[in-house]
């Protein structure tokens, strides 16, 4: 397996790696801060070096096994195994899908009791659907979504055992996507203080580590994606 280095140090821009496997499929490391695509969250890019040479990691993904490749382009040379390499995120980039994936649990808060139908991190948008009859009108929405940004709320995950979601079904708010299981962990996002809980819920995603490092936030739309499901819309303000 891949250490998830980003599980527990999202911060992390670039950390020392040896590789495990290169071919066709992707570059396999010991270790990564590297983010594989999932959840709705885009893979990481950024770089990959040894010697003299340095490759453009194009995108991330998983791999069979719980490893992590990172993809580069076709005819770049390949590191051998045990190969010593430094490696290096597209911080500006990742730091943009974190803060739209925060923000995205921060809408997730405001819409009570619907169910998340699907969804998809952006850089500059992202979208959330819901089993959502009668959605908030979307001044009110964006007012009460900046509130939560503005009041500087505590981000921070937290290991349990994956029995939880046995014995708490309704932490999972998507009716598409579960949590895998099989490793006996489950990863919970908490936003909020001990006293003021805005949002628990299962994620492997990456996030900042307070609500006012998001920024402003736009509400862009709230579209009718069926009888039931809406699709809302949200960017970073001063985006369209």
């Amino acid at each position: 397996m891949t250490e998830a280095l980003f599980l527990d140090q999202p911060q992390l821009q670039r950390v020392a790696a040896t590789v495990v496997a290169a071919d066709a499929t992707g570059i396999t490391l010991d270790q990564t801060i590297f983010y594989a695509r999932s959840g709705g969250q885009p893979g990481d890019t950024g770089t990959l070096c040894w010697g003299d040479i340095t490759l453009a990691v194009t995108d991330t993904i998983k791999g069979p096994a719980g490893t992590i490749l990172h993809l580069i382009a076709e005819g770049d040379p390949l590191p051998a195994p045990g190969t010593p390499v430094d490696i290096e995120i597209d911080w500006a980039r990742r730091h943009q899908l974190m803060r739209m994936h925060t923000a995205m649990h921060l809408v997730c808060s405001l819409i009570k009791g619907a169910a998340v139908t699907g969804g998809a991190v952006g850089v500059e948008k992202s979208r959330l659907d819901f089993d959502l009859p009668d959605p908030p009108a979307k001044e009110d929405l964006e007012a009460q979504l900046n509130a939560l940004i503005t009041a500087d709320l505590p981000v921070r995950f937290e290991w349990v055992d994956e029995a939880r979601l046995d014995e708490d079904p309704g932490l999972v708010r998507t009716m598409s996507v579960q949590p895998p299981r099989g490793t006996g962990r489950l990863r919970l996002l908490r936003i909020g203080a001990d006293d003021l809980l805005i949002d628990l819920q299962p994620c492997g995603g990456t996030h900042v580590s307070h609500t006012g490092e998001i920024g402003p936030m736009r509400v862009i739309k709230i579209e009718n994606k069926g009888r039931k499901n809406r699709r809302i819309i949200i960017a970073f303000a001063g985006e369209s």
